[in-house]
């Protein structure tokens, strides 16, 4: 292995809170990169000096070896950086599937999320700014807010708002300048989801992909009747089983996802590299609250 992040999930999977839970005893971590040094005799599609990320979860990527079965493995190329490479499976295929598959967006069109700071919303503010789409970015308020407002604009976010915001009458000043959205990514629950469906438009979708506030998603009966929003649900893992036979979309979707790195419209989330043995230090501060750096294991 050459590099490793630490996702919430993988905290989520340790605590035993998980949908997925690996039997016991366990490697940690579902996401990162490895090099292929050594292949068995059938073998076919991979060599040693590849570079390969895991195809689904539970994989136990925080370590520096490993013997894997050759379909638990999937090649990536190698001249995109490691770091890119590391935090490529499970993140930006997240926000590159909810940003296709649930509303089609074209040009000029725009969406609005919540923890817009996270892996994930992140590479929606990328994969959006590349695909001409306006991004309503909504983060909690925080010490460091200008700083944070300054990198997500920096990536290409049109808007960033705190939740306060959201609830006040200067949205419509956003709305002067572009369309209500028809998509709303939620990964917190609770309040922020709320507020963040009132600005949806009229039969737009929110989809739900995390639960960071460990609150239900409450909407109003109002939503529904009059303006016919609808709720969907998203979680990777389950897109990835339900596509297992159509290697053709997952191949699409990484190749897609790899031009944009070597474009420069793709990069890895903030990052604090950390080498295997401070793991406990890094295990802590990905726990943190307010944390916008994420953790990636040095193999």
């Amino acid at each position: 292995m050459l590099a490793a992040p630490i996702n919430p999930a993988d905290i989520n999977m340790i605590q035993g809170t998980y949908a997925i839970l690996s039997p016991l005893p366990a490697v940690g971590g579902n996401e990162g990169v490895g090099e292929v040094l050594e292949v068995g005799r059938r073998v076919a599609a991979l060599k040693p000096g590849d570079w390969v990320v895991p195809v689904g979860a539970g994989l136990g990527t925080w370590r520096t070896h490993g013997v894997f079965p050759e379909e638990m493995l999937l090649k990536v190329p190698s001249d995109i950086p490691v770091l890119c490479a590391a935090t490529l499976s499970v993140n930006p295929c997240t926000a590159y599937r909810m940003l296709a598959d649930f509303e089609t967006l074209a040009p000029g069109d725009s969406i609005i999320q919540n923890a817009a700071n996270s892996g994930v919303g992140q590479a929606v503010i990328q994969i959006a700014k590349a695909s001409g789409i306006k991004t309503i970015n909504v983060v909690r308020d925080r010490p460091d807010l200008p700083k944070l407002v300054e990198r997500l604009m920096a990536l290409g976010a049109d808007h960033v708002v705190t939740e306060e915001t959201l609830r006040k009458p200067e949205m419509k000043d956003i709305f002067k300048n572009i369309p209500k959205p028809r998509l709303a990514l939620n990964c917190v629950g609770g309040k922020s989801t709320t507020e963040m469906l009132r600005h949806l438009q009229p039969k737009g979708t929110m989809v739900t992909y995390g639960g960071m506030a460990k609150q239900p998603v409450m909407v109003p009966v109002s939503a529904f009747i009059f303006r016919d929003v609808r709720l969907r649900g998203f979680w990777m893992t389950q897109w990835r089983k339900d596509h297992a036979q159509d290697q053709e979309s997952l191949a699409s979707m990484m190749d897609a996802l790899c031009q944009l790195i070597r474009r420069g419209q793709l990069a890895a989330p903030a990052c604090t590299e950390v080498p295997l043995q401070d793991y406990k230090e890094a295990l802590e501060a990905s726990m943190k609250p307010f944390m916008s750096s994420k953790q990636i294991l040095l193999l």
